[in-house]
């Protein structure tokens, strides 16, 4: 009952990172951009659509809950190493998702073109098709990738931190 409950507690510090980080990011569209907050949501919608949202905030959850874990788990104790471990394939699965993205982008763009005849009278509509596919494809490399190597960096930094914070309790004087 009681990893139970430490468990719970990790996962609601995680998602209070996850949604921590969306109001950020959040916050930061709103400034540097013209939109609202439903525009951006909007567009994020319109750009890389509901299956790679919930897709990659899932993986950030479990990168995050990774961090949390491997943080609360001493070094060496059972569990530690296969937090770790999650988190680093969670990290890297980001940026497995966010290539694939790309490539479906561009696929689905180059396919595009396949069903469409090209003439003056079409080519407006014909790159409006491509520029929409396109944009999902290079804006799943820009979000995914940086954050893919955040996590990872976090994720690293964390662990050498605890496993130092170890080895000074380990090798301090008894008093």
């Amino acid at each position: 009952m009681q990893n139970a409950a430490k468990t719970l507690g990790a996962g609601s510090r995680a998602l209070s990172g996850l949604l921590g980080l969306a109001v950020i990011g959040l916050a930061l569209a709103v400034l540097t951009t013209p939109m609202d907050v439903g525009g951006v949501i909007d567009w994020a919608e319109r750009i890389f659509g509901a299956v790679f949202i919930l897709l990659f905030a899932g993986m950030v959850y479990i990168a995050l809950l990774s961090i949390v874990q491997v943080k609360a788990i001493p070094p060496y104790a059972p569990g530690h190493r296969s937090w770790f471990e999650t988190g680093l394939q969670a990290a890297n699965g980001i940026a497995t998702l966010a290539l694939t993205y790309t490539l479906l982008g561009i696929s689905l763009g180059i396919g595009s073109l396949s069903t469409q005849t090209l003439s003056p009278e079409t080519i407006q509509d014909v790159i409006g098709g491509l520029t929409e596919h396109f944009s999902m494809a290079f804006m799943s490399t820009v979000v995914g990738l940086p954050v893919s190597a955040a996590l990872r960096a976090v994720l690293l930094v964390t662990r050498s931190r605890v496993e130092e914070q170890q080895q000074v309790l380990v090798h301090q004087p008894a008093e």
